[in-house]
């Protein structure tokens, strides 16, 4: 048991081998007796002493090989609560680190670590090694561990990262990676507070997320609502309930995005069933010029594809009835400062952001440019959508609707 091995880097002890690492170890032999010597050399027994040297030195790499690939094995497995116990026992008595780590069959290294890591000084400890505390932080550490996949994998946050650059939302690069890396896989839920750990330590990750924001939460309600300046106004509350399930097409919802500068917005339309969108710069925010715009949009569509339409309560949706009257599109409104009732089009507006910024001047946004957005939304996999782009399921839709009718 202490007999020294200086043949090979690592190899400090020799230990009993199993049978099976024998036979192995035999067979391995074996060929190097049949194929590694020459054949007129007459064996073993009759090779010259520098086939004698190549077959020790062979024999040797054999054996280390055995050693740090079969008998001391690539799998390490975690101290347990009852060999921590016995640490504890033992080193309180004096024995070595060298005599723990031979009775647990543990390397001293690993006792040495064990010791140094859980006696530390705290505010609450005055130090010194205790079996139960030490248990207690490991499992802690392994907690922490799994939440923080990412910080112990520079591949996963860099793949992460890069994907959050490229517009993604944590939901989505957490089923890609489930898809397409599964040795690789994080939730989404780790991917945001590993985002907002790192804003924390002043690395700013919660600007690659969808919506930027610097906490996690909901904002309180503010400022008044013009709801009696809009002539023949429709509760959401009348709406179908069937609509909600979104399990029909033809049901809208549209808002307007506003920006820093005064007078500049982006009108955005949302079908509800494929989450396709629409994006224009209207010249202004007057009712008649986004009833005009959202005209444009779906007169073009099959009435089955434009059947109803909802929005907030803003006056430059206060010409509503135009559409009604022009296309028999039926229009609601949303419940004063209930704008999660068209959750679809609030979604998107956050999802909008990474590429159009409140601080944006859209004086320098082409209208090809604005198109181009849309078309990679449009382009995008979705979860909802059985990760499905919402081009190809809004195409799909309208396609089905042309041949029932």
């Amino acid at each position: 048991m202490g007999t020294q091995g200086r043949g090979c880097s690592g190899l400090w002890r020799i230990r009993p081998l199993s049978t099976a690492l024998a036979l192995t170890i035999g067979g391995w032999i074996g060929w190097f007796k049949t194929f590694a010597l020459p054949s007129g050399g007459g064996g073993l027994g009759s090779a010259s002493g520098r086939t004698r040297r190549l077959r020790n030195k062979t024999r040797l790499m054999i054996i280390c090989f055995a050693w740090n690939g079969v008998a001391r094995g690539n799998k390490y497995n975690q101290l347990s609560a009852k060999e921590r116990v016995k640490i504890y026992h033992w080193h309180a008595n004096g024995k070595s680190l060298r005599w723990i780590g031979e009775a647990l069959g543990r390397q001293p290294s690993t006792i040495s670590r064990e010791l140094k890591r859980n006696s530390k000084k705290t505010k609450r400890w005055k130090e010194g090694y205790d079996p139960l505390r030490a248990e207690a932080l490991t499992q802690r550490r392994r907690r922490w561990d799994g939440r923080f996949k990412m910080a112990r994998q520079p591949k996963l946050r860099r793949l992460v990262r890069n994907k959050l650059a490229m517009g993604w939302s944590p939901e989505q690069i957490s089923a890609w990676l489930t898809q397409n890396h599964p040795t690789m896989s994080v939730s989404y839920e780790s991917i945001y507070r590993y985002a907002y750990h790192r804003s924390a330590q002043k690395d700013y990750w919660h600007r690659l997320l969808p919506r930027k924001k610097h906490r996690r939460g909901r904002l309180g309600k503010r400022g008044g609502t013009p709801v009696q300046h809009i002539k023949y106004r429709v509760s959401i509350e009348k709406r179908p309930s069937f609509i909600h399930k979104r399990k029909q097409p033809g049901h809208w919802e549209t808002d307007c995005i506003l920006f820093s500068r005064y007078g500049q917005s982006i009108l955005v339309a949302q079908e509800r069933k494929s989450r396709f969108i629409r994006l224009g710069k209207p010249p202004s925010r007057k009712a008649s010029t986004t009833a005009s715009r959202l005209k444009t949009w779906l007169k073009p569509l099959h009435p089955q594809m434009r059947r109803t339409l909802t929005q907030d309560n803003g006056t430059e949706f206060a010409e509503h009835y135009r559409l009604r009257d022009s296309l028999g599109l039926k229009t609601f409104f949303c419940r004063p400062h209930h704008p999660w009732e068209k959750g679809g089009i609030e979604n998107m507006n956050g999802r909008l952001q990474k590429d159009l910024p409140r601080r944006m001047d859209l004086s320098s946004l082409s209208p090809q440019a604005l198109r181009a957005i849309a078309d990679r939304h449009n382009n995008t996999p979705r979860k909802c959508l059985g990760f499905k782009t919402p081009a190809e399921v809004f195409s799909n839709l309208c396609s089905t609707v042309a041949l029932q009718t």
